[in-house]
């Protein structure tokens, strides 16, 4: 089924404040860090990954989603995260190392952990593909409701724990979607040269479900073929793949140089940059009006500054706190 105009304009808005919130991210972590670059100094300390380009990704399937659903996500999380309904200030703080951030300040920004939405994340490849098998499969025990969704890249469905994740989903029909945002490189390296098949979609047939390859970073195809693999694993009928083709408009890494990117590539992903893409869409078929454009886009400033700020006033949490927490 299609997204109605208020479905549009929900994934349209979650994007709007992705990305926004990841360009001031962006800004602030290179404070203090240039001119010569030092990961350690700065309000911001240590890596920072970002997702701007692969915001459709996630505002397609989480449209779908519950707060009972459970999402794992991957080291590039931020638009995972906001469209799931991660509390945007704390998250903010979890990133600036605050004690009033999500987990105390302690995670950083590649272990988001919000129970109160069920959402995580890990920097380790392909770590949530084994805990979202499990949640679905508590749910499935329980006779709870809610399905699991766990998101990965492309290089993450050449690791071992992709082929025994789906293998056990298919055995025991769980209600788990299992979603690869393609965005073509692992790292540096380009996805044809590590991955065996065209498309990771075909490995499904491998575990006797379905495999759905979704082209050209469109929140509308996302937000249906998502709608089908969630209804399908709601309805007890077990779990599916998406091969989402997307498209990463910034490095690996703050600091990568890209220099691994073919000559011309960078300048042609950002004229499909999937927000300014939509924006005309929506426009051009009347499901969003240039005062809610304007509207939307104040919408994403108010959140995204309040979050800011909240993150830069609040506190660092106290040295002898160091020990709490470590053992449950």
């Amino acid at each position: 089924m299609n997204p109605t105009p208020e479905q549009k304009q929900w994934m349209y808005r979650h994007m709007l404040v992705s990305r926004l919130f990841e360009e001031t991210i962006e800004k602030i972590y290179l404070e203090g860090k240039t001119p010569v670059f030092n990961m350690a100094n700065g309000p911001i300390p240590g890596e920072m990954h970002l997702s701007n380009g692969q915001e459709p990704c996630a505002v397609g399937v989480c449209a779908h989603l519950n707060k009972e659903d459970v999402v794992t996500a991957t080291h590039r999380p931020h638009h995972q995260a906001i469209a799931k309904g991660v509390d945007l200030k704390r998250m903010a703080a979890e990133i600036f190392g605050k004690e009033t951030g999500l987990s105390g300040g302690r995670g950083g920004h590649m272990h988001l952990f919000d129970a109160d939405v069920n959402f995580s994340c890990s920097g380790i490849v392909g770590q949530g593909l084994g805990p979202a098998v499990g949640a679905a499969l508590s749910r499935k025990m329980q006779n709870k409701a809610g399905v699991a969704v766990s998101f990965f890249g492309e290089g993450a469905a050449n690791q071992g724990a992709f082929h025994e994740s789906l293998n056990l989903a298919a055995v025991w029909k769980l209600p788990v979607i299992f979603v690869i945002e393609d965005n073509a490189w692992g790292i540096s390296v380009a996805k044809e040269t590590a991955t065996a098949v065209d498309r990771n979609a075909v490995r499904a047939a491998a575990y006797d479900m379905p495999g759905v390859y979704v082209p050209g970073n469109d929140p509308d195809a996302i937000f249906v073929a998502a709608g089908e693999a969630i209804s399908r694993a709601r309805a007890g009928e077990g779990p599916s793949l998406l091969d989402i083709e997307t498209y990463r408009l910034a490095g690996h890494f703050m600091g990568d140089a890209e220099a691994y990117r073919p000559e011309g590539e960078k300048e042609d992903l950002l004229r499909k940059d999937p927000i300014l893409v939509y924006e005309k869409a929506l426009l051009a078929s009347g499901d969003l009006s240039e005062s809610d454009n304007s509207d939307l886009k104040e919408y994403a400033k108010r959140e995204v500054d309040e979050a800011i700020q909240f993150a830069r006033e609040s506190q660092f949490a106290s040295p002898a706190s160091a020990l709490d927490h470590v053992f449950a």
